[in-house]
């Protein structure tokens, strides 16, 4: 049997185009000692593979991908053999991180079991665990509050206004690029308001000041959220988009000067989201979050983009914000 995976042809100048990857067929991996053979169902698509493309990994859980390659990301697949002992088998859900190919050798250790927890796998994909993570473990949102996220409509984006209404918020206001976006996230995504950038300003949007700063694009927006913080604020970082983006750089370094002054005088709180493997919490958050789905308080806003030969122009078109929400591919 052969299978098709994408690898990376050549290093990007700038931001990623069609031609700095190659779809190629290769034999089906074998599994060797201690390995699972997987049937990957589904990949995920994010602009956080720029400084992994660009070499500029120092630092980061994942490695840089150099020509020759396959990419990485967050998959969802179906076993096809696992080693005894391993608790796994055949048919059996996983996450893993070989994605951008049809089928992976990975070892036992390295995949997630998924069982029924959610009634669509591709939910593991979303970003809402992330977004959980940096409204109560960073920010400790309390009903009430004022809550502000940058990048609105990517996948944290989302969903971090509607777990923010699950949780209490009294009030959640986003920024977009695109009026168009901006509209939706007030229809659909929980927002009160949303903050198309050039056309009206974050102070304008929260005259009463902001409790809580999901920020996902750094540079100029995160800024302007610090200013309109009140005291004793807290801001939770999770991504920096407006550096992955960006054609100049490699998206491996944010830089934005904050007025320290401003953040000691109001006690405002920064912290950055990191991995949790707490099971407590990560049950807690399974539990609430398939709950929402469920009862149609959450909806998950993704895009399902089919054939592994669609996986470029689909990172192009999560690099220009085509879409709202996750994107992943379907195999």
């Amino acid at each position: 049997m052969s299978s098709k995976e994408i690898r990376l042809v050549s290093v990007p100048d700038g931001l990623p185009r069609l031609e700095n990857f190659a779809v190629v067929e290769v034999p089906t991996p074998a599994a060797g000692p201690g390995q699972v053979l997987v049937r990957n169902l589904f990949f995920q698509v994010s602009a956080r593979l720029r400084p992994l493309l660009s070499g500029a990994t120092e630092g980061t859980p994942l490695p840089s991908v150099r020509p020759g390659d396959s990419l990485p990301s967050a998959t969802v697949g179906e076993v096809v053999t696992a080693p005894g002992g391993s608790g796994l088998a055949a048919g059996d859900l996983v996450s893993h991180w070989s994605g951008w190919r049809e089928y992976a050798a990975v070892p036992a250790g390295a995949c997630t079991p998924l069982g029924k927890v959610f009634d669509d796998p591709v939910v593991h994909l979303g970003s809402g665990w992330t977004a959980y993570l940096a409204l109560t473990q960073c920010a400790d949102l309390r009903p009430g509050e004022t809550v502000l996220v940058t990048g609105g409509t990517g996948g944290v984006g989302s969903l971090a206004a509607q777990i923010a209404r699950q949780l209490g918020a009294a009030r959640v206001i986003g920024t977009t690029g695109s009026p168009a976006k901006a509209d939706r996230m007030v229809s659909e995504l929980g927002y009160d308001v949303a903050v198309v950038r050039g056309q009206r300003s974050i102070a304008d949007a929260a005259p009463d000041g902001i409790d809580v700063v999901v920020d996902n694009v750094g540079g100029d927006e995160l800024r302007a959220a610090v200013a309109a913080a009140r005291t004793g604020a807290r801001v939770s970082l999770v991504g920096t988009l407006a550096s992955q983006l960006s054609p100049a750089g490699d998206g491996a370094t944010a830089p934005v000067e904050l007025d320290t002054f401003s953040l000691i005088l109001k006690g405002i709180s920064i912290r950055g989201v990191g991995r949790v493997d707490d099971p407590a919490i990560r049950s807690q958050w399974q539990d609430r979050f398939g709950g929402w789905l469920a009862g149609g308080h959450v909806v998950f806003p993704h895009v399902r983009v089919p054939g592994i030969e669609s996986a470029p122009r689909a990172l192009q078109e999560v690099m220009s914000g085509k879409h709202i929400g996750t994107v992943v591919v379907e195999l």
